[in-house]
């Protein structure tokens, strides 16, 4: 990002109202503005890969569990009555170790679309809002991201026996409007919670930086997002 794309438009990376004056009382530099929205992005990225690419990483968090979808989930209860109880615990577990093996592999292309930031892409990030750091990387990494959880989602599901029931047992649940359709294959499922865990984690990191940066012990976070208070 060269200097005179960067501070093209009104001011550094173009932003209007409070926000410029604010930015402008607190000194806010292209360098700052570049640096700050760089060190969120990472930290974002970071913090989400670091909790949810481990063990318990997803099963062990209430807030991206991933569990049967729709109608199925509704019907765990009923399963368990009838003595399936185990394999329904199984299958659940291997969904959130998939999604557990999956993550890491994120890091790579999240740290691809950092570098990859326009001028656009940092002015919309530094004023938007609560979730636009959120919204870059899921612009930006979850198409490819896709593609490269979906092989891993595979392998490990295919451990369970019930992987195969669970597509036959969705597939029909899905023709009676039971299942969302996108949901009906237990790989492609397990994908896109893996995503949306991802993401979520990413966002609640997000909400911590514009909420408190001065908590965050990092000066320049602290300059670049205290700034827009």
């Amino acid at each position: 990002m060269n200097r005179r794309d960067f501070m093209s438009g009104t001011a550094a990376l173009g932003l209007t109202g409070a926000g410029v004056t604010n930015a402008s009382a607190a000194g806010l530099t292209e360098f700052d503005a570049s640096a700050g929205i760089r060190a969120a992005l990472e930290r974002g990225a970071d913090s989400a890969v670091s909790l949810l690419g481990r063990t318990d990483g997803f099963l062990g968090n209430p807030k991206v569990r991933i569990p049967l979808p729709g109608a199925l989930n509704d019907a765990v209860g009923l399963l368990k009555t009838m003595g399936q109880g185990q394999k329904i615990d199984d299958l659940i577990t291997a969904m959130n170790r998939a999604a557990e093996a999956a993550v890491p592999q994120a890091k790579t292309l999240l740290v691809s679309a950092i570098k990859s930031m326009t001028v656009e892409d940092a002015r919309k990030i530094v004023s938007g809002g609560d979730n636009s750091v959120t919204e870059f990387f899921q612009g930006k990494t979850r198409a490819p991201l896709s593609q490269k959880f979906l092989p891993i989602v595979t392998t490990a599901t295919q451990k369970v026996d019930l992987a195969d029931k669970y597509n036959a047992v969705a597939g029909k649940a899905s023709s009676f409007g039971l299942v969302k359709k996108e949901d009906a294959n237990i790989q492609q499922y397990v994908t896109g919670k893996a995503l949306d865990g991802l993401y979520l984690m990413i966002g609640e990191e997000e909400k911590k930086i514009r909420k408190d940066p001065i908590g965050t012990g990092s000066a320049i976070l602290q300059k670049v997002f205290g700034s827009l208070k």
